[in-house]
C-alpha cells in the first residue's frame, strides 16, 4: 500500500513521540532499582525539554525559510541516539540526563516541523478533498498515539521482560529506522526560494504579535503536559505504596495508557467544537481540565485505585482537548510564513506543564498534594477567566500592519 504524504511525516512524529515518552512509566524503576531520588528522577522526566525547547524555536521557524524536509530529517535519528544512551546510562544520571535531551531534541524538530508539514500535506494538491483542521487532528494524534504506545510497549517490558532497563529502549530504534527512510521520500512544501538573511532573522516569528494568540491560546497551553505529567507521573508516584514494588512499573504505564488514551480519543470532539473566531473548543478542554485537577484532589487524598483512574482519564481528556483545540487555533493564526515557528512557541508553552512533577516534588515538603491539587484547579480556572476576557481580539492582518510600520518608519 502507498502511504500518503502526510502518513510519511506522520509515521516519523509517532516514532519520535515514543522515543519521548518511552522513559516515563519507568521512572518507578529508576527510583526503585536504582535508587535515584524523586527530585532526581523528576528532574529526568523534565530534563529533555532542555532538548525540545531549543529545537522548537530554532528549528519551526528555521524550516519556514529553508523547506520541512531538511530539519524533519534529523529528528527520528537523534531519538535514535536518545534511545541508545538510556539504555545504556542506567547507572548514570549523567547519562541519562544527556539521553533525555537528545529524545527532547528529537521531539522538538518533530512537533514544530513535523506539525506544521502535516498540515500543509493535508491540503491540495496532496489531497483531494481536504477537510478543514484536519492536518491540526491528524498531528495531535500522531503525537498522542506515540506517547501512549512508547510507555506502554516500555512500561511491559520493563515490568515482565529481562534486561529491564535495556530492552525498552531498544523498540524505538526499529521504529525510527524505516521513518528516516519515509520522511525522506516526502514532498517537500516549503522551497527555499527567499532571499538569505541572517539566523536571527530567520528566528523571528511575526504572527507572535496577534493578540488572540497571547490572550486565547498561551494561557491553555501549559495545561496540555500539566495535565498528562498530573496523570502519568504524579499520581503513580503517589500510589506507589499502595500497587507495590512488584508491579509499580506496569501501573505506572497502565496510568500513562489511560490517560493518553482517553486523550487520543476524545480529540475528534475538538473539531465538532471548533468554530472561526470562538473559544468554545479551548474553553470546554479548560473545563475539563480544572475538573481533571478536582478529581485529582480526591484521587490523592484517598489513594482509591477507582479514583485515580478516574483522574487519570478526566485530566487526559483535558491534555487532548487542549493540545488539538491549541493547534486549531495556532494554525489559523499563523501566516504560511511563520506556521511552524507559532507551531514551535505554542509547544514550548505547553512544556512549561512538564516541570509539574518537579515543583510539587519540592514545595510537598510544605504541604500535601490534595492542596497542591487545589490550587492547580483555581489557577486552570483563571486561565480560563484570561482566555473569556482574550475572546475579543481577532487575527489581523500582518500584512497591513507591516506595511503601516514600515510606512511610519
Amino acid at each position: 500500500m502507498r502511504l500518503k504524504p502526510w502518513m510519511r511525516v506522520s509515521s516519523a512524529l509517532l516514532a519520535v513521540a515514543w522515543g519521548g515518552n518511552e522513559f516515563t512509566p519507568l521512572l518507578v524503576m529508576y527510583r526503585t532499582v536504582e535508587g535515584y531520588q524523586q527530585v532526581a528522577v523528576d528532574m529526568l522526566l523534565a530534563a529533555y525539554v532542555l532538548g525540545i525547547v531549543p529545537a522548537l524555536l530554532i528549528g519551526g521557524p528555521l524550516s519556514d525559510r529553508h523547506g520541512r524536509r531538511t530539519l524533519m530529517i534529523p529528528a527520528p535519528v537523534l531519538a535514535m541516539v536518545g534511545s541508545i544512551l538510556l539504555a545504556v546510562g542506567a547507572e548514570s544520571l549523567f547519562m541519562l540526563f544527556v539521553g533525555r535531551v537528545f529524545s527532547g531534541l528529537a521531539l522538538g524538530l518533530g512537533m514544530a516541523v513535523g506539525t506544521s508539514w502535516i498540515k500543509e500535506l493535508s491540503e491540495r494538491p496532496y489531497e483531494e478533498h481536504p477537510e478543514r483542521v484536519s492536518g491540526a487532528r491528524r498531528a495531535s494524534l500522531s503525537l498522542t498515539a506515540g506517547f501512549a504506545l512508547g510507555a506502554a510497549f516500555a512500561a511491559a517490558l520493563a515490568q515482565f521482560a529481562p534486561l529491564q532497563t535495556v530492552l525498552p529502549y531498544m523498540i524505538n530504534l526499529l521504529i525510527c529506522l524505516p521513518a528516516v527512510f519515509l520522511v525522506a521520500g516526502t514532498p517537500e512544501t516549503r522551497r527555499a526560494g527567499a532571499p538569505r538573511t541572517s539566523l536571527l532573522s530567520d528566528l523571528k516569528i511575526p504572527a507572535t504579535r496577534q493578540h488572540r494568540f497571547w490572550f486565547v491560546v498561551a494561557p491553555s497551553a501549559p495545561w496540555v503536559f500539566g495535565c498528562a505529567a498530573s496523570a502519568y507521573a504524579i499520581l503513580p508516584a503517589l500510589m506507589a505504596d499502595v500497587v507495590g514494588p512488584r508491579y509499580g512499573i506496569a501501573f505506572s504505564g497502565l496510568m500513562c495508557l489511560v490517560g493518553l488514551g482517553f486523550g487520543f480519543v476524545i480529540q475528534p470532539l475538538g473539531k465538532r467544537l471548533d468554530r472561526d473566531g470562538s473559544i468554545r473548543s479551548l474553553a470546554v478542554g479548560m473545563c475539563a481540565v480544572i475538573l481533571g485537577m478536582l478529581a485529582a484532589v480526591l484521587a490523592s487524598a484517598t489513594l482509591s485505585l477507582p479514583l485515580v483512574l478516574l483522574a487519570s482519564a478526566v485530566l487526559g481528556c483535558g491534555y487532548g482537548l487542549v493540545m488539538v483545540s491549541g493547534l486549531q487555533e495556532v494554525q489559523r493564526i499563523a501566516r504560511p510564513d511563520d506556521l511552524a515557528g507559532l507551531t514551535a512557541v505554542f509547544y514550548s508553552l505547553t512544556y512549561i506543564g512538564f516541570f509539574v512533577p518537579m515543583v510539587l516534588a519540592l514545595v510537598a515538603e510544605f504541604t500535601t498534594y490534595p492542596w497542591l491539587f487545589v490550587s492547580g484547579a483555581v489557577i486552570a480556572t483563571v486561565c480560563l477567566g484570561i482566555m473569556v476576557y482574550g475572546r475579543r481580539h481577532e487575527v489581523r492582518d500582518l500584512d497591513l500592519l507591516e506595511a503601516h510600520d514600515a510606512a511610519r518608519s
